[in-house]
């Protein structure tokens, strides 16, 4: 497919808040919607210049949109937050009816977002961990995060690390050097909640990504819904990322997929002049 020029003083570029309710928290992601293809190198620079977890390129394509998301070191083959923020600039662009589906086809395959009240929810695919043997462990995992896992599991993705506590969770201090020597996208650190109203709590560190923290990152729930639903016997529940900024993620299991509920807010917007 030939790769269009970029409009620059056409081009806008949209920072949604998403997994909130308010501006400043919950997880930054940067929406570029494109006139056409454009060259994955300016994509590339594009978030590297954002400095966000990630950045959402999408290009109309029929009924819906061509999705890929960048953060500022590599393009990632699935991102919640941002395919959020997505859903949520078409609506509030008039570029898709308030009552249809936002529809995206990324690197994941089709997905699918509608709006659910003040929610938007979000139909991904579920990708549980596998337990991961003691021989298995990556050498110096634990020690990276100065923590003992209660159980560790493994996705396609990242790796899954539960602890014994919410407060262990939330007072966690990895050593994120040591942590990017993880062969994996990332890794999960959750726990059984013990603050009312939420069902579990999870950080998420992603250094081999270029992302050291995400403050709430909607795929990792993608491997937080099985486990916890299996755990609790429940197929809905909600999360908590407890990151610095803090998000909360509503899930429901359905079979082989996961959907994934939360809020988004329109922080600013701008024109790309490059």
């Amino acid at each position: 497919m030939a790769v269009e020029p970029v409009s620059a003083m056409s081009q806008s570029i949209v920072v949604v808040d998403a997994f909130t309710d308010r501006p400043f928290a919950g997880n930054p992601a940067a929406v570029c919607i494109l006139p056409g293809q454009a060259a994955d190198g300016w994509m590339q620079d594009v978030a590297r210049e954002m400095n966000l977890s990630e950045t959402a390129f999408l290009v109309q394509d029929g009924d819906g949109f061509g999705l890929r998301w960048f953060t500022p070191t590599t393009e990632v083959d699935l991102c919640g937050h941002a395919t959020l923020a997505s859903a949520h600039v078409v609506w509030e662009e008039g570029r898709v009816a308030p009552d249809a589906p936002a529809r995206f086809q990324t690197r994941s395959g089709a997905l699918t977002c509608a709006r659910r009240g003040a929610l938007i929810e979000m139909d991904f695919p579920s990708v549980p961990p596998s337990p991961v043997p003691q021989g298995d462990v990556p050498s110096g995992l634990e020690e990276a995060l100065g923590a003992r896992a209660a159980s560790i599991g493994r996705n396609r993705l990242d790796y899954l690390v539960e602890l014994d506590s919410e407060q262990a969770v939330r007072t966690l201090r990895p050593d994120i050097h040591a942590l990017s020597a993880v062969a994996a996208r990332g890794v999960i650190v959750t726990a059984p909640a013990s603050t009312a109203g939420f069902d579990f709590v999870s950080r998420f560190f992603a250094p081999r990504a270029g992302v050291p923290e995400d403050p709430v990152t909607g795929s990792a729930h993608c491997c937080l819904a099985p486990f916890w639903s299996a755990r609790l016997g429940r197929q809905k529940l909600v999360g908590y990322q407890a990151s610095a900024r803090g998000g909360t993620v509503h899930v429901e299991m359905q079979g082989p997929r996961v959907l994934l509920s939360g809020q988004a807010v329109t922080v600013w917007r701008g024109a790309l002049l490059v």
